[in-house]
């Protein structure tokens, strides 16, 4: 009998001295609002007071915000401060303040890519080539590209000085400029290839994205064009307005083009085509990737869904969530999750998964990449065909279930066996094996022997460019060198089109090795009429539901 009492005198004191602790493991199992943010407060004060490593409550509270939207499970609902939210700004505005140079390393220097047009490094005349050793002063050999960005932008209307070597000049050129307010267009120059097909890119989707693509459609159609090209791949989204502003330049009136679903009032609403478009006799072809997502599959699942484009490509990465921005006061802003959207046949195009990286596998699996541990194609092809089915204005079966399915799926071509070779020989010297492939291209330049862009790269160009690994002591047999020789060609020719005759040669040249955009020029060359497009795609997919 003592020993019951003995029992029950020591359960009462360890309940007298724990019941704070007790009653607050109650509290965070079943309390209240009002009890759970108390909670959380004396949690913090014990926290700063007396955990072993001192914590201000600044940086407290900052990890508890962070914490609760992690615990959200969405990779999309962040808190955004300093260089991300100015990250964000300048993606969906195109603005920044700076000098206007496409930039990249090489060789261990900034080396200019392109200036762009109407800016203060085209007014003063950097070159494409021009490698940047200086700026105000420092050295900038082995900088990264990070460094030198933000070693190059600044305020508008600040100075900075920069110094170039210059191919063919002897001594290196020094350019004092301001620095201004830069708009990089989501829509640059379009292209034309023959049979009046027009080629536009769209990337991303931002604020000035409708009006620009308006303007780069109405100036290849003074030029002939009587077919187009839009070109979504690898654009990661952006605005839904712009989204939905840029569908609408090719529907007709009170088509809908999305709808949102939420929780929160004026989440859930339909969209619908607001103008009467104005090329309704356009033929369109959209190439989408598992690059393509957000706002820009919008586009093409509204586009796909009223028969009005031919979607080819690969199925895209598939983000059906919309964010909305909350700016929360200087310099921070929380983008949360408030929706889902549905394209206008009904389909949710939200992958399942745990995570952005697991989409983004996904995606990868179904486009054919190689990435080691992917499901072999013939597996992601049965998945997609499983995927729930609805249907267009026309009645054409699209699926949902992730991503945008294109109407018809070309993969991209893949490396041969000697090409893997030969990649894999490289290893981590494939910095050096572009370095290699851009100085050959500036002596091409400075030399003048490249007359014409549709140059043929020759054996000797080839041999020359592996004595030059060699010497780099980069260690390749002729035969696994000569295994990846269509490779190795197809890049020293871009990078030679690049820097002798500019951006736009370098994309003539590659569309010919691009299995997606010959496709679809293929198709536009024998089409009159999106009528006659859709009929000449919906033939191709009933002899060839999925090539490679």
């Amino acid at each position: 009998m003592k020993q019951r009492w003995g029992l029950i005198v020591v359960v009462a004191v360890i309940s007298f001295m724990s019941g704070g602790w007790l009653l607050q493991r109650g509290v965070a199992s079943g309390g209240n609002v009002y009890q759970q943010a108390r909670l959380f407060d004396d949690v913090l004060g014990h926290v700063s007071a007396y955990y072993v490593d001192s914590i201000g409550e600044t940086d407290l509270y900052d990890k508890a915000t962070r914490g609760m939207l992690e615990e959200l499970k969405d990779p999309y609902s962040v808190l955004l401060t300093g260089e991300d939210y100015k990250a964000l700004t300048e993606q969906t505005s195109g603005n920044y303040a700076g000098l206007g140079i496409q930039i990249d390393v090489r060789d261990g220097w900034i080396t200019v890519v392109a200036p762009l047009p109407d800016t203060p490094a085209e007014r003063a005349g950097v070159a494409t080539g021009d490698q940047i050793i200086e700026v105000d002063g420092k050295s900038t050999e082995g900088w990264k590209n990070d460094q030198a960005v933000k070693a190059l932008r600044g305020d508008p209307g600040s100075k900075v000085a920069i110094t170039v070597r210059r191919s063919g000049v002897a001594d290196p050129i020094k350019f004092n400029l301001t620095r201004a307010q830069i708009h990089i267009r989501s829509v640059p120059p379009g292209t034309m290839f023959d049979a009046g097909v027009g080629y536009i890119s769209l990337n991303p989707v931002a604020e000035t994205s409708a009006d620009e693509l308006r303007s780069e459609i109405t100036n290849l159609k003074g030029k002939g064009m009587k077919s187009l090209i839009l070109d979504l791949r690898l654009n990661p989204g952006g605005l839904l307005d712009q989204g939905i502003k840029v569908a609408d330049l090719f529907l007709d009136q009170k088509q809908e083009i999305v709808a949102t679903r939420g929780r929160a009032r004026g989440s859930t609403k339909e969209f619908y085509d607001e103008a009467k478009q104005a090329w309704p006799e356009l033929p369109i072809v959209v190439l989408v990737n598992d690059g393509t997502a957000s706002a820009a599959e919008i586009i093409a699942g509204a586009l796909q869904d009223h028969d009005r484009a031919v979607v080819v490509g690969t199925p895209t990465f598939g983000k059906g969530l919309v964010q909305t921005l909350f700016p929360l006061g200087d310099g921070v802003a929380l983008k949360l999750t408030t929706a889902r959207w549905y394209t206008p046949s009904g389909r949710t195009i939200q992958r399942t998964a745990k995570n952005e990286e697991e989409q983004a596998l996904q995606a990868a699996s179904e486009a054919g990449d190689t990435i080691p541990g992917l499901p072999a194609k013939e597996h992601t092809d049965s998945a997609i065909q499983s995927r729930p089915t609805y249907h267009t204005d026309a009645g054409r079966i699209v699926r949902g279930g992730g991503g945008i399915v294109p109407d018809l799926v070309i993969r991209p071509d893949t490396l041969s066996g000697g090409e893997k070779s030969f990649a894999k020989a490289l290893g981590n010297h494939l910095p050096e094996y572009r370095d290699v492939l851009t100085s050959f291209a500036l002596e091409a330049k400075k030399g003048g022997a490249v007359k014409s862009e549709s140059f043929t790269v020759t054996s000797q160009m080839r041999q020359q460019v592996y004595q030059r690994l060699r010497a780099k002591g980069i260690d390749l047999t002729p035969q696994v060198y000569d295994s990846a020789s269509h490779l190795i060609d197809s890049q020293l020719g871009y990078e030679i089109a690049r820097y002798v005759f500019g951006r736009s040669a370098e994309f003539r040249r590659q569309a010919q090795d691009d299995s997606q955009m010959q496709t679809a020029i293929s198709l536009l060359r024998k089409a009159g009429t999106p009528r006659e497009l859709m009929s000449l795609a919906t033939s191709s997919r009933a002899a060839a539901p999925v090539q490679n």
